[in-house]
């Protein structure tokens, strides 16, 4: 549930202390937005701050991965121009504090011939700088280059454990070069007790490597990753439908805020032979669920990208709300459900700069609805054709909906 104060008769004054408020970009006369969450009001983030730009520098990539979203589009590929890219500089220099840059779309950004410089520049205008790759170039040579250039936290796509399992994800890559490759990265790091940059890890969950899980645990300390994130597969096949992991964890109860479904409170306690039986009986016997004082049903209709702050720049400049709506793409909500979402951008970087899109009076007023949630819920519903598409849905909303999103439904994830 979101509830609101504003400037106008209808709000409540609220102070807010001054270092909260820079820190999260709150200024005085500002709407706030709460969320109930048990006993606790949770002070949601304001859409007015920009705190973190994904940047897309390439659509190109070197290997050819069988859940990739790459597998079944038809669009044209190319780099991100150096034009492009300084708009985004010159923004990022306007904006305090400066948002996080985090290099990553649906490429591989160390195949873009810039990319060390790219990063080295966003430093030096004061943003903290991330950046996902398969590792497959990740040489002795670029890893210092990437270190030396100043890159705070290098995200390893890390899908399998075993050669056998990672080949049959992986296609074009093999896993001893590339374990061998983050190896080399982490040693490079000057020593230190929290070494810099740090590592994190992304695992793509599926029937086929679920059971690498536990021995990705015990490699994360190896190869030195201080986060280990897990996402489940989004599928753009029936094929990968067939590999998803989330089929019940859609329509479970212990997921879903209802004041008509019944609850549920765990205290915290031990997982192991003993427990774990009778807990997986009782998750799935109908309660929403709290889990050590924490609403499991909060992971729904909540976009993470809305929350974070955060816009999605495409390779030729498009600005988009998200990464899921840079690209044109269908994925499935079922094996007879293909739903088709259509790319969406707030406008192109070609024409305008990014404080300009960013304060687009349309564009706020979108991300106030999404932080509101209030979309037909699409992916558990399938009860019309207006799931099939995000061009509008039984609610009245229209381009674009979010209620088919598997993103705001915490069934997908990226860092």
């Amino acid at each position: 549930m979101i509830a609101e104060t504003n400037k106008s008769n209808e709000g409540v004054p609220v102070l807010i202390p001054q270092a909260l408020a820079k820190r999260y970009g709150w200024q005085g006369g500002e709407m706030l937005q709460f969320q109930e969450n048990g006993d606790r009001l949770e002070v949601l983030p304001s859409v007015s701050r920009l705190r973190k730009v994904y940047v897309e520098v390439t659509n190109i990539c070197n290997l050819a991965c069988v859940m990739c979203i790459r597998n079944i589009w038809e669009e044209s590929s190319g780099f991100m121009e150096e034009n492009i890219f300084q708009k985004i500089l010159n923004g990022i220099e306007r904006l305090s504090p400066p948002p996080t840059v985090f290099f990553g779309g649906f490429g591989e950004p160390l195949a873009h011939p810039h990319i060390v410089d790219m990063v080295a520049v966003a430093k030096r205008v004061g943003a903290t700088v991330e950046l996902i790759t398969n590792a497959t170039l990740l040489t002795p040579e670029r890893s210092r280059q990437l270190i030396q250039a100043g890159l705070d936290t290098l995200w390893i796509s890390l899908d399998g454990i075993h050669p056998e399992s990672y080949a049959d994800i992986r296609l074009g890559a093999e896993l001893p070069k590339v374990l061998e490759n983050i190896e080399s990265f982490q040693r490079l790091r000057p020593p230190a007790h929290l070494p810099h940059p740090q590592i994190g890890i992304v695992f793509v969950a599926m029937r086929r490597n679920i059971a690498d899980l536990p021995e990705l645990y015990r490699w994360r300390k190896r190869l030195g990753a201080k986060q280990v994130l897990v996402t489940n597969v989004l599928p753009y096949s029936v094929e990968m439908l067939h590999e998803s992991l989330y089929a019940r964890a859609l329509h479970e109860p212990l997921y879903i805020s209802s004041k008509w479904v019944p609850e549920l409170d765990f205290p915290r306690i031990e997982f192991d032979s003993l427990t774990l039986q009778p807990f997986i009986e009782t998750l799935r016997s109908g309660f929403n669920t709290r889990w050590g004082g924490v609403n499991l049903s909060t992971a729904s209709d909540w976009c993470p990208f809305i929350q974070r702050g955060s816009v999605s720049i495409a390779w030729h400049g498009g600005l988009s709300p998200c990464l899921p709506l840079l690209h044109d793409h269908t994925s499935y909500l079922a094996e007879d459900r293909p739903r088709f979402s259509k790319a969406y951008f707030v406008g192109s970087l070609k024409e305008n700069t990014l404080p300009e899109l960013w304060e687009n009076a349309d564009y706020l007023a979108f991300r106030e609805k999404v932080l509101r949630f209030d979309f037909a819920p699409c992916a558990v519903c399938g009860g019309c054709d207006l799931s099939l598409e995000n061009s509008e849905d039984c609610y009245g909303n229209t381009f674009p909906t979010c209620g088919g999103c598997l993103y705001a439904q915490g069934i997908v994830r990226c860092p």
